[in-house]
């Protein structure tokens, strides 16, 4: 039998979210380890492709992918973001999202700010993930991922950047493209870092970074390994960029599914 695929909206942190769950043969999201995928800042669930079902179907677990405030089909982002985004999703939606799906054992796979997220819950619920594989996190802001932020603002405005986009975001492109961007970009959060969270962390950890990553060094994965209290493991991709999951999709699974199988055997 084939796993089954459903796409659903759920209530979380006062808003509507679109979610899409992926059931293996007599599995179900309670009661399991269930691989949560949370999306870089201009992602949502088709941007993923087929990866988190390609990777459900490899470990034999149920999957979540759902499209954060603002994104794909979820609530349009209305009078932006207060305060530190990474926080209120990691501590305030997320939460709110596991429980209403009745994820007890979440196992997170954040790509990008995604990633950043997960490690922000690990560190405020650390005994809830059974596992963060955090890829491409930000764990603080460096000249090169602010000047290819920079990059991106000019595609968007004078390329075709936002046409791209607005193929997964519609009406919400804008106000998505430019949360993102805008909160990067502001002067105060220049020297912006979430390194003293890292201690806090104790559940295992496995962090995969391109090694031409355009939007961070690999200072970010030595920091993250160095910072954590919980068992880590690094996976650095060569000839591979931001995107490790579509860019080196067979090392990415191969590494990702021997991971997660060292944490369910």
């Amino acid at each position: 039998m084939d796993s089954v695929e459903t796409t659903f909206y759920l209530q979380a942190a006062g808003h509507t979210l679109r979610a899409r769950k992926v059931i293996p043969p007599g599995k179900s999201l309670r009661d399991t380890p269930v691989l949560v995928f949370l999306h870089e800042g201009l992602g949502c669930i088709e941007l993923w492709r087929t990866f988190p079902e390609t990777l459900s179907r490899l470990v034999g677990l149920p999957a979540l992918i759902y499209d954060r405030y603002g994104s794909g089909g979820s609530e349009p982002l209305l009078g932006g973001y207060s305060g530190n985004p990474f926080c209120r999703e990691a501590e305030v939606v997320l939460p709110d999202v596991l429980a209403g799906c009745g994820i007890e054992r979440p196992l997170l796979i954040g790509h990008s700010d995604g990633g950043s997220i997960a490690l922000q819950y690990a560190s405020r619920f650390p005994d809830s993930a059974v596992g963060v594989i955090a890829e491409a996190a930000h764990l603080f802001a460096e000249d090169l991922t602010l000047n290819s932020i920079r990059k991106a603002v000019t595609l968007f405005e004078e390329g075709n950047l936002k046409e791209k986009l607005a193929r997964y975001h519609g009406e919400r492109t804008d106000a998505m493209f430019h949360n993102w961007a805008d909160i990067w970009l502001l002067p105060e959060n220049r020297n912006w870092s979430m390194e003293a969270v890292l201690p806090h962390i104790t559940c295992p950890l496995q962090i995969i970074q391109g090694e031409n990553d355009e939007y961070g060094t690999l200072a970010q994965v030595e920091a993250i390994a160095a910072g954590s209290s919980g068992r880590t493991e690094t996976l650095i991709i060569p000839e591979c960029a931001h995107s490790p999951h579509l860019q080196a999709p067979e090392a990415t699974l191969s590494g990702m599914a021997a991971f997660i199988r060292s944490l369910c055997s």
